[in-house]
This record gives structure tokens, C-alpha cells and sequence, in this order.
């Protein structure tokens, strides 16, 4: 199943550019699920239609209501970031029974349980991973983010959450549980129950499984903007930051396109909305140019002179949409929204065949001639200035801008110590000089 996930500066426009698009692919035949995060009252303003809230339940395949029909082919839901995280925080407590009676703690009942800062990412991964499982009767999910740092973090955590896993519960903690009657008859107390640690594992099944979705060729990023200084800015920081975790971006999506004004001599609201088109148009040739250069299609929508409301709005706005695309014979015009929903082939999220882009994150072997491995690693849009590069054991620990990620190193450069780094051509290049302790020795 196509994955396209919809993320951009706050209030760039990114619910409405994922209902359009959802909306423009069920037009062509597919069968599309919108999923959108957002709380607030605009999805269901743009969409025209009313998302409901789940039922309560203790648990269930997917932390979204039944679906609603929006139009033929395209059905959107909200994800239940409340209900998914009473859910979770039941579930835990139960698990955790003999755990909390040896402190001596009383579980909180269920109208206690009150949604705590970072339920929404979690919520957000497990819909990810729901939408994945099984017979999916979908063709494509269009899943409206949240603003794009906060998009990076979370697309970051399965990762990080599994690399803390694997150092707090090592699998030398076998040997542990195979002592735990033992140790619960020395102490008097009974120990920790067996389904904390198989609430462990499981944790680690559920984050592998979302983890493989977010790496499949077939989920991609559609970053939204609407140009201008600050927010062409802020696009490049979150370009650099999904690339740093190796997320692949299809489409940049420009929004609220004025038309070109000019105002008459002394038409003060002429010559003032002329300026802010002058603004915009100056912002989209940089963003155009930084994109397609990568080969990264551009797509431009139009300002309709009001909030798109409704399937009819949206239709007029993907109608209108014009994209722009690098081809055979040079820069070529596209489909609008459409562009780039197919050809995105590869792995499912069932693990199988390669995730990684050809070339990407490669090791250069430059020994012979400069006595050195190069380690490439793709990051257009950052700066010099906001990166940060840090060696630790088996590890590299790179920071761009406020993402960071810890990277295992290669084998080969395991053996290696850091001489030195550069940012060349949007990519970081990192040096590395074989260790004539560890390095095998030429006869």
C-alpha cells in the first residue's frame, strides 16, 4: 500500500493539502483512507464532513473510528489520541498488577487517566502500524501530520525507543527471569511478573513492525509551504531533518500561490499586495530550484481567495494544481497532486527486499589513494554551522539543526577512527582512517 504522510510548517496548509490530495487520488480510481491528527475543527471544515470519535473500548485493531465517506473512493477518519492512550495506560496498569501491589501503589481508575504530553505520537505510530496490518482495502493512506518538527521527532522514535529497549532490557535478561522465583523466595516478596517482560518484547514486535512502514519504498513525505523568508527556512531545516532520518520526501508542495498583481500608481492596496507577491514569487524560485536540482517534484497551488471548504473546493484546488518534475529530456510539467503516488515500488511493510535508496548512506573506499573510507551521508538543506558530529564506541551520533540520530557504524569503519568531515554537495562525507591495530595487515 502507498503511504503518503503530509507534514510542513504549522498553519502551512497541511490538512488541506491531504484532503486534496486524498481526495484528486480517489477521483482517479484509487481507494484512499485520510487519516489526520489534528484535534481542532479543520479537517472536518475542509473536508465538509463530520469525523467521529471512536467508541469507548478496551481495546481494538485501530485507534480510529469507522471511516466516513467523504466522496466516492476516499474515506477519512481522526486517530483517537485520547481514548488510544487510556487504552494503553489500562492495559500497562494491568500488566503491571503485582509490580504495583510489592510498591504498595493503588492503579488509578479508568476517569482518572488523563492524556499526558507525547500520547500523540504514539497514537499516531499505532495508526500507522493498524493501517498496515493485514488485508488493507486500501490503495493509498494519506496521513495529515502534525507541524514537521514534531513529524520528524516521531518518525525518529521507533528507533530510538528500540535502542533504549535493547539497553535497559538486554537479552542477557534471560537469565534473570529464570531466576525470579528464586530471588522472590530470598526476599519474601514475590518479583516483578513474567508479563512485564513479555509487555517488553511485545513493545519491540510493535516498534519493529511501524519502524518497517516508515522505511518501506512506499511511504514517502509531501512537505507543505507557503513561501516566504521564514517558512522557506524552516522547509529547509525539516528537509534536512527527514533526510537525516532517512526519510524520502515526493513532493514539495507549495501553497497560497497569489496570482500576479501589480498596483495602479497610488493604489496603496495594490502596490501592498503587490509586495507580498514579489515576496512569494522570490521564496518559490529559490524552493523550486533547491528541489528539482534533487530531482524532487514541485508542485504549486493556487490561493482561491478563501478557505477551501468542502469537496467542491478541493477539487478546484487540485484542478488547478500545476507541478513541475525533472524527466528524460529535462524539467517537465506534471499531474498536480497525483504526481509521484506511483512508481514508489519496493518493500511492504513485511520486511522483504532493500529499504534504502541506491548510493545512499554508502561507504567510499578511498584507501588506496588517500588512505581513507568515506562515509556519504545525504542531508540537503543543512547548514555547516548546525551540525554536530560525535564518535562513541560502534556509533556515530549525528546532529542537524535540533534532530539528532545515533547511527551503528559500519563494520568496516568500526575499525576505524574519525579524521575528519565535510559538507560537500548536500551530503556529509565523513572520514575515516583505518586503525593499524585493528586493521588487517597486507602480507
Amino acid at each position: 500500500m502507498r503511504t503518503v504522510l503530509v507534514t510542513g510548517p504549522g498553519g502551512a496548509g497541511r490538512t488541506t493539502t491531504a484532503a486534496a490530495t486524498a481526495l484528486a487520488a480517489a477521483r482517479q480510481g484509487r481507494r484512499v483512507l485520510l487519516l489526520t491528527s489534528d484535534r481542532g475543527p479543520a479537517p472536518e471544515a475542509v473536508l465538509g464532513v463530520a469525523l467521529p470519535a471512536p467508541p469507548v473500548r478496551d481495546e481494538g485493531p485501530a485507534p480510529w473510528a469507522s471511516p466516513v465517506e467523504v466522496a466516492p473512493g476516499l474515506r477519512a477518519a481522526r486517530i483517537a489520541v485520547g481514548e488510544h492512550f487510556r487504552d494503553r495506560a489500562r492495559e500497562l496498569q494491568d500488566r503491571g498488577a503485582s509490580l504495583f501491589d510489592l510498591l504498595g501503589a493503588t492503579p488509578l481508575d479508568a476517569e482518572e487517566l488523563t492524556e499526558l504530553p507525547g500520547a500523540e505520537p504514539l497514537a499516531i505510530l499505532t495508526a500507522l502500524r493498524a493501517a498496515h496490518t493485514g488485508d488493507a482495502p486500501w490503495d493509498l493512506l494519506v496521513v495529515d501530520m502534525p507541524p514537521a518538527p514534531e513529524t520528524i521527532r516521531l518518525l525518529a522514535l521507533p528507533e530510538q525507543l528500540r535502542r533504549y529497549l535493547r539497553r535497559l532490557l538486554p537479552p542477557e535478561r534471560q537469565a534473570a527471569r529464570a531466576l525470579r522465583p528464586m530471588l522472590a523466595q530470598l526476599a519474601g516478596v514475590p518479583m516483578p511478573a513474567q508479563r512485564l517482560y513479555e509487555t517488553a518484547e511485545r513493545w519491540e514486535a510493535e516498534l519493529a513492525a511501524v519502524q518497517r512502514v516508515i522505511e518501506a519504498r512506499s511511504t514517502t513525505v509531501r512537505l507543505v509551504v507557503e513561501p516566504g523568508p521564514v517558512a522557506a527556512e524552516a522547509v529547509r531545516v525539516a528537509r534536512a531533518g527527514l533526510a537525516l532520518q532517512s526519510c524520502r520526501i515526493d513532493t514539495l508542495v507549495t501553497n497560497r500561490l497569489f496570482p500576479d498583481a501589480a498596483g495602479a500608481p497610488g493604489d496603496t492596496a495594490g502596490s501592498w499586495l503587490a509586495g507580498l507577491v514579489d515576496e512569494q514569487r522570490t521564496a518559490l524560485k529559490a524552493l523550486r530550484e533547491e528541489f528539482l536540482v534533487d530531482a524532487v517534484t514541485v508542485c504549486e497551488l493556487p490561493h482561491l481567495g478563501r478557505g477551501p471548504r468542502g469537496a467542491g473546493d478541493l477539487d478546484e484546488l487540485a484542478g488547478r494544481a500545476r507541478s513541475t518534475a525533472v524527466g528524460g529530456t529535462g524539467i517537465v510539467e506534471g499531474d498536480g497532486l497525483t504526481d509521484e503516488l506511483d512508481g514508489w515500488t519496493g518493500p511492504e511493510p513485511d520486511g522483504s527486499g532493500s529499504t534504502e535508496e541506491p548510493d545512499a548512506w554508502s561507504v567510499e573506499d578511498r584507501i588506496a589513494t588517500d588512505g581513507v573510507l568515506v562515509w556519504r551521508l545525504p542531508l540537503p538543506g543543512a547548514d555547516r554551522d548546525g551540525l554536530d558530529l560525535v564518535r562513541r564506541g560502534d556509533e556515530l551520533i549525528v546532529g542537524v539543526g535540533p534532530f539528532r540520530r545515533v547511527l551503528p557504524l559500519p563494520s568496516a569503519l568500526r575499525r576505524c577512527t574519525v579524521s575528519g568531515a565535510a559538507l560537500r554537495d548536500g551530503a556529509l562525507c565523513v572520514r575515516f582512517t583505518p586503525d593499524p591495530g585493528l586493521w588487517p595487515r597486507s602480507s
